[in-house]
């Protein structure tokens, strides 16, 4: 059993306590194995289940607020329980994050319910072929003709790919050069001229595909936000998404200190438990320490950002990072403490282990993640010099 104590931080209130233990009774009761369905057909079965438990609620708030430190216990616990479960709440909300945030009344009113009853699943797409983590390199183009926007281009390694009922889809419309010329668009999967033109096969098994958009047109009425705002939203929305990344890896972390605690105890060495070694012993801190430091940078973003700051740019990259990175450690250290039974395939730490990898590349990879914090950091030390105010 996972360690809980972390609820009674400050960051919390009693209602995310509470939350906390609701999610983790209906997990027990509702999460298993998926048996031999396809990953598509197991990501439409957890939507479903997801919208009946009342959960997609969170991830697609009708009133916008997006309460980022609920966001990140569901990830953290549906992680923890089901890698799958949380690829699927996730997307859900950051499919439809732009909508909530910045769409107007009436795409809201369209979209957002339809979400939470699990009815339409969304999407991101961002991504291209020669653009990932360099937005502004987005080739992607939207051209106005008349009441419309006719897109053309590629996206590709879009989770959701095949089985969205729409798309989030950052394109560019040149009202500047670089990202400040990119706009947002909701783009129904049946539209005519956008087609999946391949699926992408992953080390851990999630929906994901490359869209081509061949003069797709698109009504004004679908764009979200103003013109050249695509960049701009696109940020803020993954500042509330960034540190719920940082959660899932925080939850696979736990589960693989959980198992490695029941390996360590029960399994036999020399005569004695595997725990009663030195080895193990500094191995299970490291892993502990690891576990509590990700959590407190990620539920500090987290309450800084249901606190009210406007941006959590630093906050929300330095717990994407290390929560990461950490998480990919814990799961090493764990595989290596069941030995060859850890890169069996289908146990557990075998499962993490192959679940971790991708975290630390999506929405910003690592390097990416260092570079905006080392560039805040520069910022914020030469206003600190002109005695300009740091916010």
């Amino acid at each position: 059993m996972s360690d809980h104590s972390f609820l009674d931080w400050p960051f919390f209130e009693q209602k995310h306590r509470e939350l906390s233990a609701r999610l983790e009774d209906w997990c027990a009761k509702n999460l298993g194995p998926h048996g031999s369905q396809g990953v598509d057909d197991q990501c439409r079965e957890l939507v479903s289940k997801l919208a009946r438990g009342g959960w997609l609620q969170y991830a697609a708030p009708g009133d916008g607020k997006i309460d980022a430190r609920s966001l990140c216990l569901i990830r953290e616990t549906l992680a923890r329980h089901s890698g799958l479960a949380d690829f699927s709440f996730a997307l859900q909300g950051l499919g439809s994050g732009m909508i909530s945030l910045f769409g107007s009344d009436a795409l809201k009113e369209e979209f957002l319910p339809a979400v939470r009853e699990g009815q339409k699943i969304a999407a991101f797409a961002l991504s291209e072929p020669d653009a990932g983590s360099d937005v502004a390199a987005l080739a992607t183009t939207a051209v106005r003709d008349g009441d419309s926007f006719i897109l053309n281009g590629r996206k590709t390694w879009i989770s959701n790919g095949g089985i969205a009922h729409f798309y989030t889809v950052i394109a560019r419309t040149g009202e500047a050069p670089g990202a400040k010329g990119l706009s947002a668009f909701i783009v129904n999967a049946e539209a005519a001229g956008l087609n999946v033109v391949g699926r992408i096969q992953t080390i851990a098994p999630h929906p994901l595909a490359t869209l081509e958009f061949k003069d797709c047109r698109v009504p004004d009425s679908r764009k979200i936000g103003g013109p050249g705002d695509g960049f701009r939203m696109a940020m803020a929305t993954l500042d509330v998404f960034r540190p719920s990344v940082g959660a899932a890896a925080l939850g696979f972390a736990r589960r693989a200190l959980d198992e490695a605690l029941t390996q360590s105890t029960t399994r036999q060495l020399f005569g004695a438990p595997l725990s009663d070694m030195q080895m193990t012993q500094a191995k299970i801190s490291e892993m502990a320490t690891q576990i509590d430091a990700s959590a407190l940078l990620i539920y500090r973003a987290a309450w800084a950002k249901d606190s009210g700051a406007g941006r959590i740019t630093r906050e929300a990259s330095m717990a994407k990072l290390y929560a990461t990175e950490a998480a990919q450690k814990v799961i090493d250290d764990a595989v290596q403490l069941f030995g060859g039974e850890g890169v069996r395939s289908g146990s557990v730490v075998e499962e993490l282990y192959r679940e971790i990898r991708a975290l630390r590349i999506y929405e910003g990879a690592s390097e990416v993640q260092m570079q905006i914090i080392a560039r805040q950091v520069l910022a914020d030390f030469q206003k600190a010099k002109l005695g300009l105010e740091v916010v």
